[in-house]
């Protein structure tokens, strides 16, 4: 059984929990980055295009570059205290968007090339947060950069003391178009930032799958071959044991309780021997010899056979079908089939229950349906998709390993598995078997007319 998200207490070198470390890295990574990014802006900003850090321009950039220093030391603190990161990576994105309008600001409003910086901010915060994070940077961005031209328009916000006012857009006819082509730009960088972060989420959690899987299939791959190996040392003395008791039980020696004693070591036995076989069956699988073998001849043989052997004495398993139902299979295998959803309802089953088996025809699909029903606890809607899976089962002493004969004898045939149930209301599994050619033809042709 999976065991329960959060019971793993793995913790990162910063210390956040488990499942906050995929977000938790993606910080750590941000704030180098911003470092290095803001190093390099104030370096840009001060030796090239403010030419130094006086006058209102360089203290006001300087001072958000500080600040923005100041607030990823405060990033990392709380990163190792793993508290409320979705909160701490939102405000992240909302800080560098107000700082990059300083940088803005200083720079030439709308018209400067310092808007591109808003794009970046983007990117990250859809690395960070996926598309949720893209779009919350594109819309505090557009507000931020939308409401700082307007201001400017209106005088609100007066063109920086030390800048050339030349450089800024303070009319809606010269500043319209450059405030429309940077939130375009925003939105459109956005958008795609988010569409990748959404395909890359699906892309690592199909690949997680994946990788799951087959971790899965190789270990059950090598618990399969050395089941292959303990299920041929243990057939052959397992036929001793059967055939010893066959004649101690017989011999007319034993009191009557030793005779009982004798029908339950023959019972186990068997049992026994059909774990073996399904074992062997699941580790060595083989293509199907097909021949004509009549389906409902087989179903009623096993009823027999279940009702004579095992619990057979206080669950009753009962047919009730069609008297002749000619399929192509390999009768070995078929027999298996319908022998392992029998034994699996009756071990779900309580006393004085019922297993019915059925054999009907479904004309509109050209196919006989095998059907076994029981009516014990049924099947919780987690279980159902690895009901079917290698040494899977939702019950205590349970092996998993005859479902999983039953589907891959059926995939082998090409026949079609499925289960239907509720919890309370037992569980039904059916195999769609096609109908032989021969007689899908003859059913599909039209009949003659009367004379």
């Amino acid at each position: 059984m999976a065991e329960a998200a959060g019971e793993k207490k793995t913790r990162f070198s910063l210390g956040v929990k488990a499942e906050d470390g995929g977000l938790a890295r993606r910080l750590v990574w941000l704030v180098g980055l911003r470092l290095v990014l803001l190093t390099v802006v104030l370096f840009v900003l001060t030796t090239v295009y403010l030419k130094g850090a006086g006058g209102f321009s360089g203290i006001l950039a300087l001072g958000s570059v500080a600040a923005s220093f100041a607030l990823a030391g405060v990033v990392a603190a709380t990163l190792r205290k793993g508290r409320a990161l979705p909160i701490v990576a939102q405000g992240q994105v909302i800080a560098d968007q107000l700082l990059w309008s300083v940088i803005v600001f200083v720079s030439g409003a709308a018209s400067s090339a310092a808007t591109s910086l808003y794009g970046l901010t983007c990117l990250s915060g859809a690395i960070v947060l996926g598309r949720r994070g893209a779009f919350l940077a594109a819309a505090a961005g557009i507000v931020m950069l939308v409401g700082m031209q307007t201001a400017l328009w209106t005088g609100v916000l007066p063109v920086p003391p030390d800048q050339d006012s030349n450089l800024y857009d303070v009319t809606p006819a010269r500043g319209a178009f450059p405030l429309f082509a940077s939130t375009t730009g925003i939105a459109v960088v956005a958008a795609l930032a988010g569409y990748l972060a959404e395909r890359l989420r699906k892309t690592g959690g199909d690949l997680a799958v994946a990788t799951e899987r087959a971790e899965q299939a190789e270990q059950l791959a090598a618990l399969g071959r050395l089941a292959a190996g303990l299920a041929h040392e243990i057939r052959n003395p397992l036929g001793s044991i059967q055939g010893a008791i066959e004649l101690l039980r017989t011999g007319g020696s034993l009191a009557e309780e030793d005779r009982q004693l004798c029908v339950i070591i023959e019972r186990e036995a068997s049992r026994l021997n059909d774990l073996v076989g399904d074992m062997l069956e699941l580790s060595r699988p083989k293509s199907p010899a097909l021949e004509t073998v009549d389906l409902a001849s087989v179903a009623r043989d096993v009823v027999i056979l279940a009702s004579r052997s095992g619990r057979g004495s206080d669950v009753s398993v009962r047919y009730d079908g069609l008297e002749h139902a000619a399929v192509d299979a390999d009768p070995a295998m078929l027999r298996q089939i319908i022998w392992n959803l029998v034994r699996n309802g009756v071990q779900a089953s309580s006393a004085s229950e019922e297993v019915l088996v059925e054999v009907v025809l479904e004309e509109a699909a050209r196919s006989y349906l095998l059907a076994v029903r029981d009516q014990g606890a049924g099947i919780d809607e987690a279980a159902r998709p690895r009901l079917f899976d290698a040494f899977y089962t939702t019950r205590s002493h349970g092996t998993g390993v005859g479902l999983a004969v039953v589907k891959r004898i059926a995939d082998a045939h090409g026949w079609s598995v499925g289960v239907d149930s509720q919890l309370g209301a037992g569980a039904s599994f059916t195999v769609k078997i096609p109908l032989p050619a021969a007689v899908a033809v003859a059913a599909a042709a039209p009949a003659e007319p009367e004379v």
